[in-house]
């Protein structure tokens, strides 16, 4: 089963290698950090100290693992943390947010047993701390064999991806034998993870460390710079459309469109901000398509920027800065069979959120967060989705007491949930 999986993953590779050049040379993905993809990492020297090596894939699982980082650091300072992340994205987040407490940022290798263990080589960590749902196997294995604790940490297997694994039971199984610790989100995770394999003794449930994200954090001087250069102000309030898939943005241009003209006073204002920073130049030209002015942040600041209607945030790490600008925060991700984004970062900053039918990636938080009153969900997904997204928009800007009990609400679930941390530091203390 080991060969037949690194005959499939090299297989896989040729059959896409097209695509990969392809979206290398248009989009700039995937030739980013090649090499080290390839093993072939930045010098290091741990100077003998026991390394702990951090996995997170993108831009989200950087963030949610940030305050985990921090507490490891504080506590101890003897350590020394790399960071490695899937994504380019994941890569200037990590670079800009770890700069102070990550001794190496780099991009994780290919999981191929060479590449694999030419890394692990390089970088001799003690412990590996794999985010979410990054089980790879030959990573795993030879992290194990390398002497390395291996640990999920925030642990997440959703029900789609369980059904997914069930397929191939017995070679989960024999991964999962390799962990030494797996900390799941919820009782749910951690029953399906065992249910594939995982030994009962290894897993925990040690909550979701997206609860755990400061809210302090919101205030920053890019939140001023944004307020100031794009006029906002209360009397044309900001709708943030967050981290949005194609082609959600345009129908949020249609929902924002019928938002406007029902607007009799103070006419709203919108932000959009796609996921992929490929994308930021087609959404650019869907926007310029339609009859609402817009300007982007990427271009030099200018007098039109105060008054635009749309304003297209195409930069990396910057939307958390905007969420305490908002008055309404539609997460992306939702209205197609995605998953939805993260709901946390907009809830911390006490936002009334509004998000579409399809949140399967963050079941049980959404769940929580509509039982207490503090998200508003719509129940209709892709075009069945423009009225009511606009109606939701037009209700929500009609009645700030709502907008404001929403938000109290959404930070009021996050302070409850708090904990997660200090829950998983005790569970790894012994590794370090």
């Amino acid at each position: 089963m080991v060969f037949l999986y690194s005959i499939v993953l090299t297989l896989g590779f040729i059959i896409l290698l097209p695509r990969f050049i392809f979206d290398a040379v248009t989009k700039g993905k995937y030739a980013a950090g090649f090499g080290q993809r390839l093993g072939f990492l930045p010098a290091f020297d741990s100077r003998g100290r026991k390394v702990v090596w951090l996995h997170c894939v993108s831009v989200g699982e950087a963030n949610a693992a940030l305050p985990l980082a921090k507490k490891i650091k504080q506590e101890f300072p003897q350590l020394s943390l790399v960071v490695s992340t899937t994504t380019k994205t994941g890569q200037k987040v990590a670079h800009g947010s770890y700069a102070d407490i990550a001794d190496l940022v780099f991009y994780f290798p290919f999981d191929w047993r060479f590449t694999v263990r030419r890394a692990l080589r390089h970088i001799n960590p003690s412990v590996v701390l794999l985010t979410e749902t990054e089980l790879w196997f030959n990573f795993i294995r030879e992290s194990y064999k390398h002497d390395a604790r291996v640990c999920i940490v925030n642990g997440r297997l959703s029900e789609r991806s369980f059904v997914g694994y069930g397929w191939i039971k017995r070679f989960m199984k024999r991964m999962l034998s390799y962990l030494d610790l797996a900390l799941m989100q919820t009782n749910a995770d951690a029953t399906r993870l065992m249910s594939l394999g995982a030994r009962g003794s290894k897993v925990k449930v040690a909550g979701n460390l997206k609860f755990d994200h400061d809210s302090a954090d919101e205030s920053s001087p890019l939140t001023d710079e944004f307020r100031e250069r794009f006029g906002i102000t209360p009397e044309a309030p900001l709708i943030i459309a967050a981290s949005t898939h194609s082609p959600e943005e345009k129908w949020l241009l249609e929902a924002s469109a019928k938002a406007w003209k029902s607007s009799s006073e103070n006419p709203p204002r919108f932000m959009i901000v796609p996921r992929h920073p490929e994308r930021f130049d087609e959404v650019g030209t869907l926007i310029k398509d339609t009859a609402f002015s817009y300007v982007r942040r990427s271009d030099a600041p200018s007098e039109r920027d105060k008054t635009a209607e749309i304003i297209l945030l195409d930069s990396i790490g910057e939307l958390r800065a905007a969420y305490p600008l908002a008055e309404i925060v539609f997460v992306g991700g939702s209205l197609i069979p995605h998953g939805g984004q993260s709901v946390f970062e907009p809830a911390a900053a006490g936002k009334a959120i509004v998000t579409g039918p399809h949140t399967m990636n963050f079941d049980a938080a959404v769940k929580e967060f509509l039982a207490q009153n503090a998200l508003v969900q719509i129940d209709a997904s892709g075009e069945g989705a423009i009225s009511p997204l606009a109606a939701e928009f037009s209700r929500l800007l009609a009645n700030a007491d709502e907008r404001q009990q929403l938000g109290q609400n959404a930070r009021a679930v996050m302070l409850n949930n708090r904990g997660a941390v200090a829950r998983t530091m005790e569970y790894l203390k012994s590794y370090f």
